[in-house]
Protein backbone atom coordinates (compact mmCIF):
# COMPACT_ATOMS: atom_id res chain seq x y z
CA UNK A 1 0.00 0.00 0.00
CA UNK A 2 1.12 3.19 -1.20
CA UNK A 3 1.69 6.06 1.58
CA UNK A 4 0.57 9.26 0.39
CA UNK A 5 1.73 12.70 1.41
CA UNK A 6 -0.51 13.70 3.49
CA UNK A 7 0.52 10.38 5.46
CA UNK A 8 4.46 11.06 5.37
CA UNK A 9 3.33 14.51 7.00
CA UNK A 10 1.34 13.10 9.58
CA UNK A 11 4.48 10.53 10.45
CA UNK A 12 6.92 13.30 10.31
CA UNK A 13 4.91 15.10 13.36
CA UNK A 14 4.10 12.47 15.43
CA UNK A 15 7.79 12.56 17.05
CA UNK A 16 7.99 16.38 17.37
CA UNK A 17 4.24 16.15 19.04
CA UNK A 18 5.63 13.74 22.03
CA UNK A 19 8.92 16.56 22.63
CA UNK A 20 6.46 19.75 22.07
CA UNK A 21 4.33 18.28 24.93
CA UNK A 22 5.15 20.66 27.47
CA UNK A 23 5.52 23.56 25.18
CA UNK A 24 1.53 22.75 24.35
CA UNK A 25 1.29 22.67 28.76
CA UNK A 26 3.32 26.15 28.59
CA UNK A 27 1.08 27.73 26.77
CA UNK A 28 -1.86 26.91 27.94
CA UNK A 29 -0.07 28.57 31.30
CA UNK A 30 0.49 31.37 29.68
CA UNK A 31 -3.51 32.79 29.05
CA UNK A 32 -3.22 33.59 25.77
CA UNK A 33 -4.59 36.87 25.29
CA UNK A 34 -6.21 36.15 21.36
CA UNK A 35 -5.96 32.12 20.59
CA UNK A 36 -7.53 32.52 16.50
CA UNK A 37 -4.96 34.40 14.86
CA UNK A 38 -5.03 35.46 11.29
CA UNK A 39 -1.55 35.89 9.80
CA UNK A 40 -1.61 37.84 6.14
CA UNK A 41 1.41 36.38 3.57
CA UNK A 42 2.82 37.37 0.16
CA UNK A 43 3.17 33.51 -1.42
CA UNK A 44 2.80 31.25 1.07
CA UNK A 45 4.77 28.69 -1.40
CA UNK A 46 7.83 30.32 -1.40
CA UNK A 47 11.05 29.38 0.39
CA UNK A 48 11.27 32.74 1.26
CA UNK A 49 8.31 31.81 4.05
CA UNK A 50 9.34 28.64 4.53
CA UNK A 51 9.04 28.45 8.34
CA UNK A 52 5.45 29.70 8.04
CA UNK A 53 4.41 26.98 6.77
CA UNK A 54 6.56 24.21 8.48
CA UNK A 55 5.08 25.83 11.62
CA UNK A 56 1.59 25.26 10.36
CA UNK A 57 2.56 21.62 8.89
CA UNK A 58 4.02 20.42 11.82
CA UNK A 59 1.56 21.77 14.68
CA UNK A 60 3.90 24.01 15.87
CA UNK A 61 0.98 26.97 16.45
CA UNK A 62 -1.45 24.20 18.14
CA UNK A 63 1.39 23.43 20.01
CA UNK A 64 1.43 26.74 21.54
CA UNK A 65 -2.61 26.91 21.72
CA UNK A 66 -3.10 29.22 18.57
CA UNK A 67 -5.61 28.29 15.96
CA UNK A 68 -4.14 30.24 13.17
CA UNK A 69 -5.14 31.30 9.72
CA UNK A 70 -3.01 32.18 7.16
CA UNK A 71 -4.43 34.37 4.03
CA UNK A 72 -2.33 34.35 0.89
CA UNK A 73 -1.84 37.13 -1.10
CA UNK A 74 -0.01 37.65 -4.83
CA UNK A 75 2.92 39.69 -3.14
CA UNK A 76 4.11 41.27 0.52
CA UNK A 77 2.49 44.48 -0.20
CA UNK A 78 -1.08 42.99 -0.43
CA UNK A 79 -0.40 41.27 2.56
CA UNK A 80 0.70 44.21 4.20
CA UNK A 81 -2.20 45.86 3.29
CA UNK A 82 -4.44 43.39 4.59
CA UNK A 83 -2.60 43.64 7.79
CA UNK A 84 -2.92 47.94 8.13
CA UNK A 85 -6.20 47.81 6.85
CA UNK A 86 -7.59 45.06 9.81
CA UNK A 87 -8.34 42.47 7.69
CA UNK A 88 -5.35 39.78 9.62
CA UNK A 89 -3.23 40.89 12.53
CA UNK A 90 -0.02 39.88 11.52
CA UNK A 91 2.20 39.66 8.79
CA UNK A 92 4.97 37.17 7.58
CA UNK A 93 6.54 39.82 5.47
CA UNK A 94 9.49 41.50 4.61
CA UNK A 95 11.47 43.31 7.20
CA UNK A 96 11.82 46.21 5.20
CA UNK A 97 8.11 46.90 5.17
CA UNK A 98 8.42 47.80 8.92
CA UNK A 99 10.38 50.95 8.03
CA UNK A 100 8.72 52.35 5.73
CA UNK A 101 5.62 51.94 7.26
CA UNK A 102 7.10 53.82 10.11
CA UNK A 103 8.52 56.45 7.63
CA UNK A 104 4.02 57.12 7.29
CA UNK A 105 3.62 57.23 11.33
CA UNK A 106 2.63 53.64 11.37
CA UNK A 107 4.48 51.95 13.84
CA UNK A 108 4.78 48.21 13.15
CA UNK A 109 7.59 45.97 14.95
CA UNK A 110 9.47 42.96 13.68
CA UNK A 111 9.26 40.34 16.62
CA UNK A 112 10.60 36.97 14.86
CA UNK A 113 12.96 36.25 11.94
CA UNK A 114 12.29 33.50 8.77
CA UNK A 115 14.91 34.98 6.46
CA UNK A 116 18.58 36.29 7.24
CA UNK A 117 18.81 37.02 3.36
CA UNK A 118 16.48 38.47 0.52
CA UNK A 119 17.02 35.34 -1.25
CA UNK A 120 15.84 37.31 -3.81
CA UNK A 121 17.17 36.81 -7.53
CA UNK A 122 17.15 39.70 -10.56
CA UNK A 123 17.40 37.79 -13.75
CA UNK A 124 16.88 38.32 -17.73
CA UNK A 125 15.10 36.66 -20.08
CA UNK A 126 17.35 35.03 -22.68
CA UNK A 127 14.54 34.97 -25.22
CA UNK A 128 13.74 38.54 -24.92
CA UNK A 129 17.15 39.70 -23.97
CA UNK A 130 19.70 37.48 -25.19
CA UNK A 131 22.32 40.54 -25.97
CA UNK A 132 22.11 41.41 -22.31
CA UNK A 133 25.48 42.88 -21.29
CA UNK A 134 25.39 44.97 -18.27
CA UNK A 135 22.19 46.74 -16.12
CA UNK A 136 22.20 49.67 -18.90
CA UNK A 137 20.40 47.21 -21.13
CA UNK A 138 17.61 46.87 -18.81
CA UNK A 139 16.35 50.56 -19.72
CA UNK A 140 12.73 50.41 -21.60
CA UNK A 141 12.29 46.55 -20.47
CA UNK A 142 9.48 45.67 -18.38
CA UNK A 143 10.18 43.83 -15.36
CA UNK A 144 7.87 41.52 -13.57
CA UNK A 145 8.14 41.81 -9.69
CA UNK A 146 5.46 39.48 -7.44
CA UNK A 147 4.00 42.76 -6.85
CA UNK A 148 4.67 46.49 -6.75
CA UNK A 149 5.86 47.72 -3.55
CA UNK A 150 7.28 44.11 -2.55
CA UNK A 151 10.98 43.47 -1.88
CA UNK A 152 11.29 42.27 -5.22
CA UNK A 153 10.17 45.25 -6.66
CA UNK A 154 13.01 47.02 -3.39
CA UNK A 155 15.72 45.05 -5.15
CA UNK A 156 14.75 46.12 -8.70
CA UNK A 157 14.92 49.61 -7.33
CA UNK A 158 18.03 49.26 -5.75
CA UNK A 159 20.13 47.34 -8.41
CA UNK A 160 18.91 50.54 -10.95
CA UNK A 161 19.96 52.75 -8.76
CA UNK A 162 23.34 51.19 -7.95
CA UNK A 163 23.64 51.50 -11.55
CA UNK A 164 22.87 54.30 -12.32
CA UNK A 165 19.03 54.12 -13.66
CA UNK A 166 16.08 55.50 -12.11
CA UNK A 167 12.79 53.31 -11.74
CA UNK A 168 11.09 55.49 -14.54
CA UNK A 169 13.37 53.77 -16.71
CA UNK A 170 11.86 50.73 -16.63
CA UNK A 171 8.36 48.99 -16.76
CA UNK A 172 7.48 47.19 -12.93
CA UNK A 173 4.55 44.78 -13.57
CA UNK A 174 3.13 42.37 -11.12
CA UNK A 175 3.37 38.43 -12.01
CA UNK A 176 3.05 37.31 -8.66
CA UNK A 177 4.75 34.53 -6.89
CA UNK A 178 4.44 30.89 -8.24
CA UNK A 179 3.25 29.37 -11.87
CA UNK A 180 2.09 32.67 -13.26
CA UNK A 181 5.35 34.07 -12.96
CA UNK A 182 7.11 31.66 -14.49
CA UNK A 183 4.20 31.91 -17.20
CA UNK A 184 4.96 35.54 -18.13
CA UNK A 185 8.45 35.50 -18.27
CA UNK A 186 8.22 32.59 -20.73
CA UNK A 187 5.64 33.68 -22.80
CA UNK A 188 7.45 36.80 -23.13
CA UNK A 189 5.21 39.12 -21.17
CA UNK A 190 8.00 40.50 -19.25
CA UNK A 191 11.82 41.30 -19.72
CA UNK A 192 13.64 40.59 -16.49
CA UNK A 193 12.08 39.19 -13.36
CA UNK A 194 12.53 39.48 -9.81
CA UNK A 195 11.70 36.88 -7.72
CA UNK A 196 12.67 33.83 -5.08
CA UNK A 197 12.78 30.33 -4.99
CA UNK A 198 11.20 27.99 -6.06
CA UNK A 199 10.17 30.70 -9.21
CA UNK A 200 14.10 31.45 -9.85
CA UNK A 201 15.01 28.39 -10.19
CA UNK A 202 12.81 26.62 -12.38
CA UNK A 203 13.75 29.35 -14.65
CA UNK A 204 17.21 29.16 -13.90
CA UNK A 205 17.28 25.14 -14.71
CA UNK A 206 15.56 25.12 -17.86
CA UNK A 207 17.68 27.79 -19.06
CA UNK A 208 15.19 30.67 -19.64
CA UNK A 209 16.89 33.20 -17.68
CA UNK A 210 20.20 35.09 -16.99
CA UNK A 211 20.87 35.83 -13.57
CA UNK A 212 21.88 39.19 -12.54
CA UNK A 213 22.29 39.79 -8.66
CA UNK A 214 21.30 37.03 -6.63
CA UNK A 215 20.36 37.41 -2.70
CA UNK A 216 20.33 33.99 -1.89
CA UNK A 217 24.08 33.54 -0.36
CA UNK A 218 24.88 35.84 2.50
CA UNK A 219 28.49 37.16 1.27
CA UNK A 220 26.62 38.31 -2.45
CA UNK A 221 23.84 40.05 -0.12
CA UNK A 222 26.49 41.91 1.95
CA UNK A 223 28.19 42.41 -1.50
CA UNK A 224 25.17 43.82 -2.67
CA UNK A 225 23.79 45.82 0.45
CA UNK A 226 27.11 46.60 2.23
CA UNK A 227 25.99 44.65 5.07
CA UNK A 228 23.56 41.97 6.42
CA UNK A 229 20.04 42.24 4.88
CA UNK A 230 16.99 40.98 7.31
CA UNK A 231 13.99 39.56 5.15
CA UNK A 232 10.87 37.67 6.02
CA UNK A 233 9.51 37.84 9.94
CA UNK A 234 6.84 38.44 11.60
CA UNK A 235 5.62 41.49 11.85
CA UNK A 236 2.38 43.38 13.91
CA UNK A 237 1.32 47.02 15.07
CA UNK A 238 3.21 47.78 17.70
CA UNK A 239 -0.30 47.82 19.83
CA UNK A 240 -1.29 44.36 18.61
CA UNK A 241 2.28 43.20 20.52
CA UNK A 242 1.45 45.83 23.54
CA UNK A 243 -1.92 43.93 23.50
CA UNK A 244 -1.54 40.28 22.86
CA UNK A 245 2.15 39.56 24.68
CA UNK A 246 1.77 36.07 25.24
CA UNK A 247 0.12 35.71 21.60
CA UNK A 248 3.08 37.65 20.30
CA UNK A 249 5.16 34.85 22.26
CA UNK A 250 3.64 32.01 21.23
CA UNK A 251 3.86 33.57 17.52
CA UNK A 252 7.69 33.76 17.96
CA UNK A 253 7.99 30.34 19.72
CA UNK A 254 6.45 28.44 16.73
CA UNK A 255 8.57 30.31 14.16
CA UNK A 256 11.55 29.53 16.60
CA UNK A 257 10.87 25.78 16.31
CA UNK A 258 10.30 25.62 12.95
CA UNK A 259 13.41 27.48 11.78
CA UNK A 260 15.70 25.44 14.01
CA UNK A 261 13.57 22.22 12.72
CA UNK A 262 14.41 23.03 9.22
CA UNK A 263 17.76 23.76 9.71
CA UNK A 264 18.05 20.05 11.92
CA UNK A 265 16.20 17.79 9.23
CA UNK A 266 17.96 19.59 5.74
CA UNK A 267 16.48 19.50 2.26
CA UNK A 268 15.17 16.14 2.16
CA UNK A 269 13.42 16.08 5.02
CA UNK A 270 11.52 19.51 4.11
CA UNK A 271 10.64 18.55 0.51
CA UNK A 272 8.52 15.12 2.01
CA UNK A 273 6.67 17.70 3.98
CA UNK A 274 5.58 20.13 2.04
CA UNK A 275 2.46 20.47 0.18
CA UNK A 276 2.51 19.22 -3.35
CA UNK A 277 1.67 22.41 -4.66
CA UNK A 278 4.72 23.90 -3.54
CA UNK A 279 7.01 22.11 -6.03
CA UNK A 280 5.07 23.61 -9.05
CA UNK A 281 5.17 20.16 -10.41
CA UNK A 282 9.48 19.51 -10.51
CA UNK A 283 10.13 17.72 -7.16
CA UNK A 284 13.92 18.31 -8.31
CA UNK A 285 13.92 21.44 -9.28
CA UNK A 286 12.13 22.32 -5.82
CA UNK A 287 14.91 20.45 -4.21
CA UNK A 288 17.53 22.74 -6.13
CA UNK A 289 15.75 25.97 -5.15
CA UNK A 290 15.47 24.79 -1.38
CA UNK A 291 19.47 23.88 -1.22
CA UNK A 292 20.67 27.49 -2.93
CA UNK A 293 18.48 29.76 -0.89
CA UNK A 294 19.09 27.24 2.38
CA UNK A 295 21.87 29.54 4.29
CA UNK A 296 19.58 32.70 3.49
CA UNK A 297 16.64 30.79 6.30
CA UNK A 298 17.04 32.34 9.95
CA UNK A 299 18.57 29.19 12.16
CA UNK A 300 17.19 30.94 15.31
CA UNK A 301 14.52 33.72 14.44
CA UNK A 302 16.90 36.39 15.99
CA UNK A 303 17.81 39.91 13.94
CA UNK A 304 21.31 40.40 13.43
CA UNK A 305 21.68 44.01 15.20
CA UNK A 306 23.25 45.08 12.02
CA UNK A 307 20.72 44.01 9.53
CA UNK A 308 18.14 46.74 10.70
CA UNK A 309 20.48 49.76 9.54
CA UNK A 310 21.56 48.03 6.04
CA UNK A 311 17.88 47.77 5.22
CA UNK A 312 17.26 51.24 6.35
CA UNK A 313 19.94 52.66 4.04
CA UNK A 314 18.41 50.36 1.27
CA UNK A 315 15.44 52.15 1.70
CA UNK A 316 16.75 55.61 1.86
CA UNK A 317 18.98 55.28 -1.08
CA UNK A 318 16.29 54.14 -3.45
CA UNK A 319 12.78 55.98 -2.05
CA UNK A 320 13.10 60.04 -3.25
CA UNK A 321 13.23 61.93 -0.09
CA UNK A 322 13.13 59.25 2.12
CA UNK A 323 14.16 60.56 5.55
CA UNK A 324 16.06 58.43 7.32
CA UNK A 325 17.15 60.68 10.24
CA UNK A 326 13.59 60.19 10.94
CA UNK A 327 13.72 56.69 11.64
CA UNK A 328 13.90 54.91 14.98
CA UNK A 329 14.86 51.61 14.51
CA UNK A 330 14.32 50.62 17.58
CA UNK A 331 10.72 50.50 17.19
CA UNK A 332 10.75 48.26 14.16
CA UNK A 333 12.42 45.52 15.73
CA UNK A 334 12.57 43.28 18.69
CA UNK A 335 15.07 40.34 19.65
CA UNK A 336 12.88 40.24 22.96
CA UNK A 337 10.40 37.09 21.99
CA UNK A 338 12.98 35.12 19.85
CA UNK A 339 15.27 35.01 23.03
CA UNK A 340 12.32 33.96 25.27
CA UNK A 341 11.65 31.43 22.44
CA UNK A 342 15.16 29.91 22.86
CA UNK A 343 14.42 28.14 26.32
CA UNK A 344 11.00 27.31 24.97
Amino acid sequence: MAISRRDLMKVAGVSGLAALAPAFVRAQDKKLEKTDVSIAVGGKALVYYLPLSIAEINGYFKDEGLNVQIADFSGGSKALQAVVGGSADVCSGAFEHTINLQSKKQFYRSFVLQGRAPMIGLAVSKKNMPEYKSPADLKGKKIGVTAPGSSTNMLVSFFLQKNGLKDSDVSIIGVGAGSGAVTALRSGQIDAISNVDPVLSILDYAGDIQIIADTRSLQVTEDIFGGPMPSGCLYASQSFIDENPNTTQALANAIVKADKWIQQVGVDEVIKVVPENYLLGNPEVYKLALSKSFEGLSPDGLMNEKGPETALKALASYIKNFKADAIDLSKCWTNDFAEKAQKA
